[in-house]
């Protein structure tokens, strides 16, 4: 191998390694929010909120379930901005490329965290748009680095998928912050020092990371970054000519004369059915990870040192998502590459290969969702691991199976969409945290074994791919022997 060579196989290397860095330190340290909560109130944000009443006993008690709720409220619109502004960043990736789209998110990500760290008691509210620019520029670092899986050629799901594991797991830099500020760290140095870090992003922005896409399939001595120039990253060594923007978004390409319009994906059972399967899943983990100090203060009497053990346990499991999210990947690489039948085209190979992935997401997700509707307080250290571990399958195999059922050139705006209406579907945590906390007198028993149900329907999206892929076999037969 030429020198070149070497120069290109490392730097690649050097890519996916401070990608995977800046995935599991820094992009979705908004799902931490039950450490930072915990600390949140220890400096008394909301506690205004709180009230004196009298219990059944008549003695004096303290009720935080109006502090509860508004801190339930921060998370729930946190999320759903970290899901809805997806759809115009993929449009704003899409579009102006990945030295935009990162400059953008970085310049989100320091003034969430710049908020936070200026941010008091007094001023709680302004943990609202604090925390939804957090998330926001968390999902940017994400989607421009999804896209480094095209460098490694048949390893694509894996990368894809270990990439949204490291973001699960970035959430347990609020347990970090939890433990030094038990430590006499403040939570203000600690979120300045976090902002400091946005160097880290700007440096892999100019020196590790294209102007514009990485292709897929990738040219031969393909080169990118501010060292080498713009159309040398763009054209192959056999001097073909520069591919254009559809043919590097993060899918593989499909030949044009078969690419679908947007709106014929949009109105297809597959994306309707996606849609639903992330919806339902999601919303189980968005109220379970909202709902968990109050579920953690019902279930342990209110005893601090307790809840506060168990919030470590949760966040100590999320370091695992980076581990989970592979075997996601793994799985769709290992199936997409067994022999396929006389006619199958490429396309339909990988569509067949995530049947599986699909299926065992829903399973996991049914099963964690039992665990965290019963009552029975060790029992949930088994629901943190199922957790972790949905969430690695979930996400991992939301952008694989988007990456091989649709055309290239769309791949971007349906990440987008998908997300957004998610998104949309997960505003309903806000009032299930309502009903929970009015009418059924902080007893979430009810709400859980309704969210266990819903999630079936979640079922329905590997049954209709299986189907579909049995449809377009059939089709073939039909052709063959005519």
């Amino acid at each position: 191998m030429s020198v070149h060579g070497n120069s290109l196989t490392v730097r690649r290397y050097l890519t996916f390694a401070t990608g995977l860095v800046e995935c599991l330190c820094f992009a979705g340290a908004v799902f931490g929010w039950a450490s930072l909560v915990f600390v949140l109130k220890t400096e008394g944000y909301f506690s205004s909120l709180c009230v004196n009443t009298t219990a059944v006993n008549a003695t004096q008690v303290l009720d935080c379930s109006g502090q509860d709720e508004q801190f339930s409220l921060v998370f729930t619109i946190a999320s759903f901005m970290n899901n809805f502004l997806t759809l115009p960043s993929g449009f704003l990736f899409d579009q102006f490329g990945t030295t935009v789209a990162r400059l953008f998110g970085t310049f989100l990500y320091t003034m969430g965290t710049l908020m936070v760290a200026f941010s008091t008691a007094a001023l709680s509210n302004l943990l609202f748009p604090a925390i939804s620019l957090l998330a926001a520029g968390g999902i940017l670092f994400l989607m421009t680095n999804m896209q480094v899986g095209n460098l490694f050629g048949s390893r694509r799901s894996t990368i894809i998928t270990l990439y949204n594991g490291a973001f699960d797991s970035s959430s347990a830099l609020f347990l970090v912050i939890k433990l030094l500020h038990e430590a006499g760290v403040s939570l203000r140095s600690s979120l300045i020092f976090l902002s400091s870090c946005s160097v880290i992003h700007l440096l892999r922005t100019f020196f590790l990371l294209p102007r514009d896409h990485i292709p897929y399939p990738l040219p031969d001595d393909y080169t990118y970054g501010i060292t080498c120039g713009k159309s040398k990253s763009l054209i192959s060594a056999n001097g073909n000519s520069p591919k254009t923007k559809e043919e590097m978004i993060l899918n593989k390409d499909v030949p044009v004369k078969q690419e679908k319009s947007f709106r014929e994906c949009l109105m297809s059972r597959l994306f309707v059915w996606h849609t639903v399967w992330l919806s339902v899943m999601q919303l189980r983990h968005y109220l379970f990870i909202g709902t968990l100090n109050p579920m953690l203060q019902r279930l342990t009497a209110g005893e601090p040192s307790l809840v506060s053990q168990y919030i470590n346990a949760f966040a100590i499991t999320q370091l695992c998502g980076v581990f989970c999210a592979p075997w996601n990947g793994l799985i769709i690489d290992r199936l997409k590459g067994k022999p396929r039948a006389e006619g199958e085209s490429e396309q339909e190979v990988d569509l067949r290969a995530t049947v599986l992935s699909l299926f065992l997401t829903v399973l996991q997700c049914v099963l964690f969702s039992v665990c965290a509707a019963t009552p029975y307080l060790p029992l949930q250290y088994l629901t943190y691991i199922l957790q972790v571990i949905n969430r690695s399958f979930l996400y991992g195999g939301n952008a694989a199976f988007l990456s091989v059922a649709f055309p290239s050139c769309h791949f971007g705006k349906l990440y987008g969409l998908v997300m957004a209406l998610s998104a949309v579907f997960s505003l309903l945590q806000y009032p299930f945290f309502a009903l929970v906390n009015g009418p059924l007198g902080g007893d979430p028993l009810y709400v859980n074994i309704g969210l266990t149900l819903l999630s079936l329907l979640a079922f329905i999206h590997p049954l209709s791919v299986f189907l579909h892929c049995r449809s377009l076999a059939s089709q073939r037969a039909i052709n063959a022997s005519s």
